[in-house]
């Protein structure tokens, strides 16, 4: 199976590096390198695991609400996201995305 490098850069300034296959959720992955990322339906609903995508390419098809829109915004849900490159994310975007979705009229969960 194809793997990729994805580097996840926190808040902090902080980063990690792990790796991920091409049919592995990002999540999943940094999971088992011991790395907790914000997480809450696991369904690409809820936006609470929320990334942008400073470079490489996510594929979201297994997403149950990701639009172009985010895409096009450089966001992605690394719960559904499969990696289709090597990866630099920048985590904790949910507020960034649910403004970018307002903005555009786009579904906010609510309440999450």
């Amino acid at each position: 199976m194809e793997r990729f490098t994805v580097t996840v850069q926190f808040p902090d300034g902080t980063t990690r590096i792990f790796d991920a296959g091409a049919n592995e959720y990002i999540l999943d992955a940094a999971r088992r390198a011991g790395i907790e990322l914000p997480s809450l339906c696991e369904r690409g609903w809820c936006t609470t695991c929320a990334v942008r995508v400073l470079e490489g390419t996510v594929d979201q098809t297994d997403s149950l609400r990701f639009y172009p829109e985010d895409a096009e915004a450089g966001f992605a849900l690394p719960c559904t996201g499969k990696p289709r490159s090597d990866l630099r994310l920048l985590t904790h975007q949910t507020a960034a995305m649910r403004r970018h979705r307002d903005a555009h009229h786009l579904p906010v969960p609510r309440g999450t």
